[in-house]
């Protein structure tokens, strides 16, 4: 028996113009795209170029050696988050401000480089990733892990009549 047009469940229901499923959109955890990955790779190379030839005029960034490792893009490309490092980890906090305080002109820059249709708004966060490396690489070197690793492997095992297979 055919059904009602009118009868139709909310999960038949198309959605409207413009708008997009959950399945199309995908989580806020989703894997990045191609084209999130090769943005956020050319605006970490302008970023790093500006930072390395002093194109940005602030005391505090010309007399820092500032590592750029990551920048992660939005879905839609209007925001790129950079993850930032002074060497040695210091002044993080002076650095960030620097960066905060120079953002515009940051942002022009990477606009008259890149060819997007709206440049990305530019966030600078401090990369903590270099600090989670150090604490697993203690955890390896802790003598809990040491003495399983310092143990003999065990031997194959065998069938109880003898035979290996």
């Amino acid at each position: 028996m055919p059904r009602d047009p009118r009868d139709r469940d909310d999960h038949d229901r198309k959605p409207k113009r413009g708008h997009r499923s959950d399945r199309e959109t995908g989580s806020a955890q989703s894997a990045p795209t191609q084209r999130m990955l090769r943005v956020g790779e050319l605006v970490r190379h302008k970023l790093a170029d500006m930072l390395s030839r002093g194109d940005i005029h602030d005391d505090i960034l010309q007399s820092t050696v500032i590592t750029i490792p990551e920048v992660r893009m939005s879905t839609d490309l209007k925001l790129a988050t950079a993850y930032v490092m002074p060497l040695g980890g210091r002044d993080i906090k002076s650095v960030l401000a620097a960066l905060e305080r120079n953002k515009r002109f940051i942002r022009g820059e990477i606009a008259h480089t890149i060819n997007l249709k709206f440049s990305p708004d530019v966030r600078f966060r401090e990369d903590e990733s270099f600090g989670e490396a150090t604490r697993i690489d203690q955890l390896l070197d802790s003598p809990k892990v040491r003495q399983d690793l310092d143990k003999p492997p065990t031997p194959a095992l065998t069938k109880p009549d003898g035979d290996k297979s």
